[in-house]
């Protein structure tokens, strides 16, 4: 296939959008592959589907290849099923009624949809399953930015796994990262996949998938010396030791009046930061106050302590502090608390300082088990420099992109929904299910990210909107054009695709729009190689270049 550029829909731009932040933005926009219609609305351009379906067609040749079946379910979906799983509140979910006043959803993921319908099957033998789709989705994103990385409508491929055990949903779990981690493979992309917190999604056990970024919103942490990897917000970093003072047999209460924050508050009582205690008040889903105490050198990492409470939460406000506490938010502690107190396992030793839940005093000498009771668990957030869990070394971050994620859902949905089946003794039991998702739009954001220069992108070959920009620096000359076209026509019947610029202008420009565009090989076709009867090549990811016989362009291509 020959694409000329005369007549390609490739409208670029001199200069940066005004409120391009990330790389991708700027360049995928710049170059003519996306145009932006409102806030988080994009639309892709010629070029630009022509990336994203190569990714999808990747993304589609692996699914198939673990057995996956593709079907298509609708954006538009009662209300009603979202209701029964208890995710009808999700703020970010579109929401509007037909002409019927009959409530709808505008779906931003199909777990309850794919569960309806599997919930037709009712016998053990009808599995194991893997269900797929590529299809638009639909969320009420409050703030969008960065191109394509925070969208309100984007494409994902949603796969799900259905299952009679945990045994075969952990087949199912692997087969999905194996196939994930050949399609980031094959799209040129570096990424980690790394143990993360479910969220909205539930289960059991996920796995998200993270492109080093600098436009990145999530963080990853790595060990500078070891394999470990994971999100912040599951990150298991050990923090240093702290230096106690000298230990008390009974807390003793200080005044410490105009006292805001952790750091004056040690230098006040004389003591290291991380020999505080901070209180952070927290309510669950249900209304309930719970107590989440860290290190006052620490942050309260709050995915954690939702996992361990099982449930969302989000900060008390003040009001509420003051109600539950009889003090201002500066002079929380344990000691006295009715309600239930979540710990930071850095806090199970040692005597710490902590607000008396009176205003503007401390206790000093707090220690666990004498003065308070707490559950335990790793609630922090670690930080930059801890020590790596598994092998001492230091934690070091980095901010990426999340270009996938794999979660084990369990029951979460097969229950509500009524999705069960009958085992080989007759007993009922829920199916048992995985949920798996890919946005391509975000993978090829994030390729964008990693492979540009300051000339442009620089697509890897499977994934590039052509595999050969050929270009015709004719000057109006029609031998130089016949010349460039045979030699685009010869690259195409060797199975290249190939855009032909054979438009009229200054060649400057034309080198400038053909590294702007990334494709991988330049092919030029001018005056001079006329009577060489040759061409010029040029590696677009090298800037590696040479003069070759015509003849011999597409076997040199072929040993790229």
């Amino acid at each position: 296939m020959v694409r000329r550029q005369s007549e390609l829909f490739l409208p670029t731009l001199r200069d940066d959008p005004a409120d391009a932040e990330a790389v991708s933005h700027r360049l995928l926009a710049r170059a003519g592959l996306i145009r932006q219609v409102g806030a988080g609305l994009w639309s892709f351009l010629p070029a630009g589907w022509r990336v994203h379906e190569k990714i999808v067609q990747i993304v589609r040749e692996e699914m198939d290849a673990i057995g996956g079946q593709e079907m298509l379910m609708p954006v538009l979906t009662p209300a009603e099923l979202w209701q029964r799983t208890n995710r009808y509140r999700i703020p970010e979910l579109f929401k509007l009624c037909d002409r019927g006043e009959r409530p709808f959803v505008l779906a931003m993921t199909h777990e309850e949809t794919v569960t309806f319908h599997f919930a037709e099957l009712r016998s053990y033998r009808d599995m194991p399953k893997i269900l797929y789709h590529f299809q638009t989705k639909e969320r009420d994103e409050p703030r969008p930015r960065g191109g394509l990385l925070r969208v309100r409508e984007f494409v994902m491929k949603d796969s799900y796994s259905f299952d009679r055990d945990e045994d075969g949903l952990d087949v199912s779990f692997r087969k999905h990262a194996d196939a994930y981690e050949r399609i980031f493979e094959r799209c040129g992309i570096e990424y980690y996949g790394v143990q993360a917190e479910s969220g909205m999604m539930g289960g059991s056990e996920s796995i998200d998938y993270l492109a080093p970024s600098g436009s990145g919103e999530n963080t990853l942490v790595t060990c500078e010396r070891g394999d470990y990897a994971a999100d912040l917000e599951i990150a298991r970093g050990v923090p240093r030791a702290p230096r106690f003072p000298q230990r008390l047999d009974a807390p003793r209460e200080v005044e410490t009046p105009g006292i805001a924050t952790i750091d004056e508050l040690a230098a006040f009582m004389g003591v290291d930061a991380a020999a505080t205690a901070k209180a952070m008040p927290v309510v669950t889903a249900d209304g309930t106050l719970v107590l989440g105490l860290v290190r006052g050198d620490d942050r309260l990492e709050e995915a954690k302590l939702a996992a361990v409470l099982r449930s969302d939460v989000r900060p008390a406000s003040e009001e509420e502090i003051r109600e539950a506490f009889g003090a201002e938010p500066g002079s929380l502690g344990p000691v006295g608390f009715a309600g239930e107190i979540v710990a930071d396992e850095a806090l199970r030793e040692g005597q710490f300082v902590a607000g008396a839940n009176r205003t503007g005093r401390h206790l000093a000498g707090v220690e666990h088990g004498r003065d308070y009771t707490a559950r335990f668990a790793d609630i922090r957030q670690s930080s930059e420099g801890d020590a790596c869990p598994c092998c001492g070394g230091r934690l070091r971050f980095q901010t990426a992109i999340e270009i996938g994620h794999i979660f084990k859902l369990g029951s979460r949905y097969s229950e509500p929904l009524g999705a069960t089946f009958l085992d080989e003794s007759g007993a009922e039991r829920p199916v048992l299910m995985g949920s798996y998702g890919i946005g391509p739009g975000r993978v090829m954001a994030a390729v964008v990210e990693q492979c540009h220069d300051a000339d442009g992108i620089v697509w890897p070959v499977s994934i590039a909107p052509y595999g050969a920009h050929v270009l015709a620096l004719h000057g109006g000359s029609p031998e130089v054009l016949e010349r460039a076209l045979a030699v685009a026509e010869a690259l195409s019947a060797g199975g290249v695709e190939v855009l032909l610029d054979d438009r009229e202008q200054r060649p400057g420009e034309k080198f400038a729009d053909a590294d702007l565009l990334g494709v991988p090989v330049r092919v030029t076709v001018g005056k001079k190689t006329l009577d060489d009867d040759a061409v010029d090549v040029r590696v677009r990811a090298t800037g590696a270049d040479e003069r070759i016989a015509r003849e011999f362009v597409l076997p040199w291509m072929k040993e790229l």
